[in-house]
């Protein structure tokens, strides 16, 4: 086994083959090489193997593997915890496999395993269609994909994985299989929600809608409007046209265009909207009841051209912001816990720092919890508390606010578990209450594809003895 000093050195000697790009602590690129997005996370690869084709994948993951040292897959490197880096290991950067190919008379699209949003939804834009994705532009399609895949799109098109049409995947033995409903389906249905336990996927490709212009923006509410605002959401979303999808937020009003002067810098109860076409008429009618609930500070949703969308909240969490996460799966939305909410956006840190609920119903409901690995097709709502700053010193003030939220507000969780690409490292009973009945069946895959537990630096699935 090659030392921390000398995993690089053996890198460039046994992966001679390689065409993508070896980073060893020695090089120049190093330091900016092991950043990833969350600047709480600070680690230091024995080598960074920058994979520009599956068989690069191949050769790093078999290399990892004679040298007994730990595998970190890195997309788009958003991973709250840093499961994109490992001290001491390899990290597999995917970034070059960042390709994307449009089929517009199929309605697919193939997207390398290293491509971001913001690269799929540009060319998808271009042809007038997109697949349901998340909500920052940054975020890698790899990580995002395998977790599940919550968007802007849930209510009206599923789940990312429910547009999800196969995988080509590299196994921890270097095989490269095609993972469908047709091939290794067992494997495509772990994939779909059991994250990157079971190989390295080099390419996804997705079913593609007619999504083109969207009426989108958010809806400002004072905070003390909270309780009102939060009783109308719980009612009213879940009844609302599928066309329409709102996640509620709390949030501070970013100094910056279009927002007004006299906002900037508020803490307020936010919807933001997106409702899935072009007539203004409907959506606006369709949003009308929340507007209800008390006089908005701003409704900002208007027409706009669905990828604008998608980027929209970039700028406000660049590469580097020190981020801490709590999350859950809620059903019902109490009185109790909305107090507990008012409470804890009160005491929010100015910034990016957030609260984010994510309807989980219409077309998400459509699918059985046992037909991919996501398990909680019967929820109501995603949660997550998001603690972010840019300053280091203010990193540990971030984490306590977020636990002290999430402590306040965990009782009233629906499983005790919750969206796994929304969780920090926080050991095997929170991953299994968040596979729930699913986990026995994707313990046992990952047995058959990963018996020893290659691909273990993740939300990790333990293969069945």
């Amino acid at each position: 086994m090659a030392t921390t000093e000398t995993l690089s050195s053996a890198a460039r000697s046994e992966l001679r083959g390689v065409a993508g790009e070896i980073i060893g602590p020695e090089d120049s690129g190093y330091d900016e090489a092991r950043r990833v997005h969350n600047g709480m996370i600070d680690r230091s690869p024995g080598v960074i193997v920058r994979a520009a084709s599956s068989d690069d994948v191949a050769a790093a993951v078999g290399f990892a593997r004679s040298h007994d040292v730990p595998i970190a897959i890195r997309g788009g490197g958003h991973s709250a915890p840093g499961l994109g880096t490992i001290d001491d290991g390899v990290v597999i950067d995917l970034a070059p496999l960042s390709a994307v190919k449009v089929d517009a008379a199929a309605r697919t699209a193939a997207a390398g395993g290293g491509a971001t949003l913001r690269q799929l939804d540009a060319a998808t834009a271009e042809a007038g269609m997109a697949t349901p994705l998340g909500i920052l532009g940054t975020t890698g399609v790899g990580g995002l994909t395998l977790g599940g895949g919550i968007g802007h799109l849930a209510r009206k098109h599923g789940l990312t994985i429910d547009n999800l049409l196969s995988a080509e995947v590299v196994l921890a033995d270097g095989s490269k299989v095609t993972a469908s409903p047709d091939e290794n389906a067992d494997l495509f249905w772990a994939l779909r929600g059991g994250g990157g336990n079971f190989g390295v996927v080099t390419e996804f490709r997705y079913r593609l809608h007619p999504v083109s212009t969207v009426i989108a923006g958010p809806t400002f509410w004072s905070l003390d409007d909270t309780e009102a605002v939060m009783r109308r959401y719980r009612e009213f979303l879940p009844q609302a046209p599928r066309e329409l999808n709102g996640f509620f937020a709390f949030a501070t009003v970013p100094p910056v265009e279009p927002f007004p002067a006299e906002l900037h810098g508020r803490k307020v109860s936010a919807v933001v909207w997106c409702y899935a076409g072009d007539d203004n008429d409907a959506a606006q009618a369709a949003m009308a009841p929340m507007l209800e609930a008390a006089e908005p500070l701003l409704h900002g949703a208007h027409a706009l051209p669905f990828a604008g969308l998608q980027g929209f909240f970039d700028p406000f969490y660049p590469k580097g912001m020190q981020g801490y996460w709590r999350a859950d799966f809620l059903n019902e939305l109490p009185d109790a816990a909305i107090a507990a909410h008012r409470e804890h956006a009160e005491r929010m840190t100015p910034g990016s720092t957030t609260m984010h609920l994510y309807p989980i119903d219409g077309a998400v409901h459509d699918i059985g919890e046992s037909d991919t690995a996501w398990a909680n097709r019967d929820v109501q709502w995603a949660e997550v508390i998001f603690g972010c700053e840019p300053e280091p010193e203010r990193a540990e003030a971030v984490r306590e606010w977020t636990l002290d939220y999430f402590d306040a507000v965990h009782p009233y969780s629906a499983t005790g578990g919750a969206y796994v690409n929304f969780m920090m490292d926080e050991g095997q009973e929170r991953v299994k209450a968040a596979y729930r009945a699913n986990y026995g069946r994707l313990s046992r895959i990952k047995a058959q594809y990963d018996p020893e537990n290659t691909f273990r630096v993740n939300q990790n699935i333990q293969p069945a003895v």
